[in-house]
C-alpha cells in the first residue's frame, strides 16, 4: 500500500451528515488520497467539502459491489462505511459481501467514526504498508482435497 491511499467513502442515508461532518473534519488529510464512493454518498461529501471524490453508482444499484471489485483488482486501501446498525438495508447482501471482502484483502475498514478516526490518525496512513495476506486459493486447495 502507497503513501496515497484509495480510500472509499460509503454510508447509509441516515449517517450520511455525519460522513461529511467526519470528512470536514479531516479535511486536510483527506485532500492527500485519492477519494471514492457510493452515488449519492460521493456526490454529497464533495459538494459539501469541496474534495474531490469519483462516484460509483448508488449501493442500492451495484456501488457497494463496485467497491468490493475495486479491492480486489488492488485499487482500494482504506473503506470508511458508516452503517446504521438500526434500519433494515435493501442491499443488505451487497454490503455483507463488500464486508467480506475486505477482509479477505486485509483491507482497514471503519464501521463508525471512533474506527474512522483511529485509522486516520494511524502513522501507517501517510506512510507504506505490506499486507499480509492468507493464500485463501491453497486453502480452499486443501480443504477440497480432504473432502
Amino acid at each position: 500500500m502507497a503513501a496515497q491511499k484509495n480510500i472509499a467513502l460509503i454510508a447509509h442515508d441516515n449517517k450520511k451528515q455525519e460522513l461529511i461532518d467526519w470528512c470536514l473534519k479531516n479535511k486536510e488529510i483527506l485532500e492527500h488520497h485519492f477519494l471514492c464512493g457510493t452515488g449519492t454518498t460521493a456526490k454529497m461529501v464533495a459538494e459539501r467539502t469541496g474534495l474531490p471524490v469519483r462516484g460509483f453508482n448508488s449501493g442500492p444499484l451495484g456501488g457497494d459491489q463496485q467497491i468490493g471489485a475495486r479491492i480486489v483488482d488492488g485499487k482500494i486501501d482504506i473503506v470508511i462505511f458508516f452503517s446504521d446498525p438500526l434500519t433494515a438495508q435493501p442491499h443488505d447482501p451487497d454490503v455483507k459481501a463488500l464486508l467480506r471482502i475486505a477482509q479477505v484483502y486485509d483491507i482497514p475498514m471503519a464501521n463508525n467514526k471512533a474506527t474512522a478516526d483511529f485509522i486516520i490518525t494511524s502513522p501507517y496512513m501517510d506512510g507504506t504498508y505490506t499486507h499480509d495476506l492468507s493464500d485463501f486459493k491453497k486453502i480452499v486447495s486443501e480443504r477440497a482435497k480432504s473432502l
